[in-house]
């Protein structure tokens, strides 16, 4: 059964691990690969990936992508969503920072954090604004 629209909002706002999926050119299949987004209900959503990394080459060429989020647990349900790249910027540490206490414990953020600055290199913040959705909750099976 297909989501409404509050549910698949609501959803994607958990802080679930996306499958990120873009397309990768000519004669390849899509990229896709697990990525950390942030989302707030009706607004855009965005990802922090490296300048120099692949999949912000790809999505600058594309100029679109989509991420896939789902559970098994209490019941089967996926939200995915597509769209169109409204804005690429420089990344902050205040992005990282905030990205990261969405996905990890408290008392880790300040680790990563210091670890991520130090070795992920200079990151870029990519804002997707969602276009199309597909969702199912498929229930208990």
């Amino acid at each position: 059964m297909a989501l409404t629209r509050e549910q698949r909002e609501q959803f994607l706002a958990e802080p679930h691990v996306a499958a990120l999926a873009v397309d990768a050119g000519e004669g390849r299949a899509p990229l896709v690969l697990p990525i950390w987004y942030q989302y707030t209900p009706g607004g855009d959503l965005w990802i922090m990936t490296g300048r120099d990394s692949r999949k912000h080459e790809l999505i600058r060429k594309a100029g679109r992508f989509s991420l896939l989020v789902e559970r098994v647990e209490p019941t089967i349900r996926y939200v995915s969503v597509e769209g169109p790249v409204v804005d690429t910027r420089p990344g902050t540490v205040e992005d990282l920072r905030e990205i990261s206490a969405r996905y990890l414990p408290a008392e880790k953020v300040d680790g990563y954090v210091e670890f991520a600055s130090k070795n992920h290199g200079e990151q870029v913040i990519i804002r997707l604004r969602p276009e199309r959705w597909v969702t199912s909750d498929l229930g208990t099976v």
